[in-house]
């Protein structure tokens, strides 16, 4: 018989038999096998692997504590038995092969903590930091479902916002050839962005917005920057729905939302040398408050970008 077997429920103790306290001593047990009763479950070891590593089980099976045993004799531990054959495998071997799932890693591990298994108890630590690790989103993108939902994570945010609306279906004419392939060049930089800043910028995707593309950048809980990438062009005597992919004017913006990290306070020379424009009037030193402010404000007007499909000469 296996040391660790979970025996049947024939071998149960009695209903309404009341266990017995005593002293138990290593020597008195008379058998190499000692019989244990783990909450309902049933199984058979020896004393000198109970007894291997200074645990409780240690104490129990060295008579510095008292135990529970039935008029059959098995003795009685009021845990779970579910693990209790995995605890004893690290007791015979100082090591296990660990469940795969994080629930049942963290069931031994508050097992091994009540039997006092340190070296159980550090390893299962180890296994849950691994898989959380292993499972843990390098980038979580929030997607928004309602105006509400949107509002509220770009004022609780702490960091700048990047968001990104795209809605295909908001189109009422059709789109132009190349206005796919745009739509999705937005999206795959949206992701590369969304990689390369994370930590920096929260990125968040709008999929229920009015606009067909379109990117906004926030900082500080207001709205610095948009960029539209739609317009309508004529072609062929119809209107046509065009998709463009301003790369560079999107990578401006991202850089300049970046201005508004925290501290919450932008740092005045960064706004100075992203500044697109420099004032050509000379201020005293009383105007450069004014110049100061009037620079984010620039920065904080809406930018949308248009193009036009007509070949030269086509009538409008």
């Amino acid at each position: 018989m296996s040391g660790d077997t979970c025996l049947g429920s024939a071998l149960c103790p009695a209903v309404g038999h009341k266990p017995k306290a005593g002293g138990l001593k290593a020597g008195s047990l008379g058998n190499k096998y000692v019989r244990l009763n783990v909450g309902g479950s049933l199984y058979y070891t020896t004393v000198q692997v109970l007894t291997r590593h200074d645990t409780m089980l240690k104490a129990m099976f060295s008579g510095r504590m008292e135990v529970l045993t039935d008029k059959e004799g098995w003795i009685l531990i009021d845990r779970c038995g579910k693990h209790f054959g995995t605890i004893l495998n690290y007791l015979r071997d100082d090591t296990i092969a660990l469940p795969k799932h994080r629930q049942e890693i963290k069931a031994l591990m508050a097992e091994a903590k009540y039997y006092l298994i340190q070296g159980l108890v550090d390893m299962c630590q180890a296994a849950l930091q691994d898989k959380k690790d292993l499972y843990e989103p390098v980038c979580s993108i929030p997607i928004i479902t309602s105006p509400k939902e949107e509002e509220r994570l770009i004022e609780s945010s702490m960091k700048p916002v990047v968001k990104l609306l795209y809605n295909r279906s908001n189109n009422k004419y059709s789109y132009t050839s190349n206005s796919d392939d745009n739509l999705l060049k937005n999206i795959e930089l949206f992701d590369k962005l969304s990689l390369r800043f994370n930590g920096r910028v929260l990125f968040i995707k709008d999929v229920i917005g009015d606009e067909i593309c379109c990117w906004s950048f926030y900082g500080q809980g207001r709205k610095l920057a948009e960029v539209c990438c739609t317009s309508i062009v004529y072609a062929t005597e119809k209107k046509q729905t065009k998709v463009e992919f301003p790369e560079a004017r999107i990578y401006e913006e991202t850089l300049n939302v970046l201005l508004y990290e925290t501290p919450r306070v932008p740092d005045n020379s960064l706004l100075e040398a992203t500044s697109r424009s420099r004032s050509q009037a000379s201020h005293s030193e009383d105007d450069e408050g004014f110049e100061l402010r009037d620079r984010v404000r620039r920065i904080h007007v809406k930018r949308y970008s248009t193009y036009d499909d007509r070949q030269l000469g086509h009538p409008v």
